[in-house]
């Protein structure tokens, strides 16, 4: 057990001195005395044996030594271990949430993923125009740690962390009364005369991608360019224009006048946690908890 005597007895052996050992302390030399006599009396043998240059560890005294230190760095250690303990059990994870990176997303996973650990959540709302979305983004780990959804932005993977939870489909979103709004499934025929809106090009590797199938195998569809993030905006310039537009299916039913449909093509987004390049310890355990779920569920 970890006891004052057990420290005024390593202090005296690491130091060869009452005198030193006490200084060390903050105790008088009789007071660190009067414990080594104590802790002597307990184990039943001599530890230490006192000379004119001071005080050195008898042949029982070295084991206790060895057994005593052991003891109090793991005793240190539970200390330490508690205090995170309680510390995250303190913190509470900021997660943000819009229409189209609701928290819902994260909160879901967290309450199958959180096994008893002592994290709080606060839901801190923010738009998705582009000019918030950007102070947001600036902002990440202060006001907000971390919010989910589409995360395939090369500008976001060079600044933010990013923890991948899977991919969606990426589909069309057709305006009610569309002729294509009633279909279950659309292929390229279907889209021919089309005009397709999509984020920009170099936003997004994936979209790239289909922009570039779009010109080089099927130059009958127009693209038009969102010019930046997606917000209610351009859901609602793509429905007053009669435009498709590309959603990830996490975004279905985002806007009640569109309709979204999936297509007969292999082009998915990756969504997940976006997050502070150095998130404080509490935010870093609850994406790795969340993280893990989502793999034990892959296997």
């Amino acid at each position: 057990m970890y006891t004052k005597e057990l420290l005024a007895f390593i202090t005296v052996a690491e130091t060869g001195s009452f005198l030193k050992a006490a200084k060390k302390l903050y105790l008088t030399p009789a007071s660190v005395m009067n414990q080594i006599n104590k802790l002597e009396a307990q184990a039943g043998v001599k530890l230490l044996v006192r000379t004119n240059q001071g005080a050195r560890l008898t042949e029982a005294g070295q084991i206790i030594y060895k057994a005593g230190t052991e003891i109090i760095r793991k005793t240190n250690r539970a200390y330490e271990k508690a205090r995170q303990t309680a510390a995250a059990g303190q913190a509470a994870i900021k997660i943000g949430t819009s229409l189209l990176r609701p928290a819902s997303l994260l909160l879901d996973l967290w309450r199958q993923a959180e096994s008893g650990a002592c994290l709080g959540i606060k839901i801190i709302p923010f738009d998705d125009e582009p000019q918030s979305m950007a102070q947001m983004l600036e902002l990440l780990g202060t006001k907000i740690d971390c919010f989910a959804g589409p995360c395939d932005s090369l500008a976001w993977a060079k600044k933010y962390n990013i923890c991948p939870l899977g991919r969606a489909r990426c589909c069309i979103a057709v305006p009610r009364g569309h002729r294509l709004a009633q279909k279950e499934l659309l292929t390229w025929d279907d889209l021919d005369g089309e005009t397709i809106l999509l984020v920009k090009q170099g936003e997004s590797p994936v979209v790239d991608s289909l922009r570039a199938e779009i010109a080089a195998l099927h130059p009958q569809i127009n693209i038009a360019d969102s010019g930046g993030f997606y917000d209610i905006e351009v859901f609602n310039s793509c429905w007053q224009n009669g435009y498709l537009m590309e959603v990830p299916e996490l975004w279905a039913n985002v806007h009640p006048s569109l309709v979204t449909v999936p297509v007969k093509w292999n082009y998915t987004l990756p969504y997940g946690i976006v997050y502070a390049k150095h998130p404080a310890p509490a935010v870093q355990k609850f994406v790795e908890l969340v993280e893990a779920f989502v793999q034990r569920q892959k296997q």
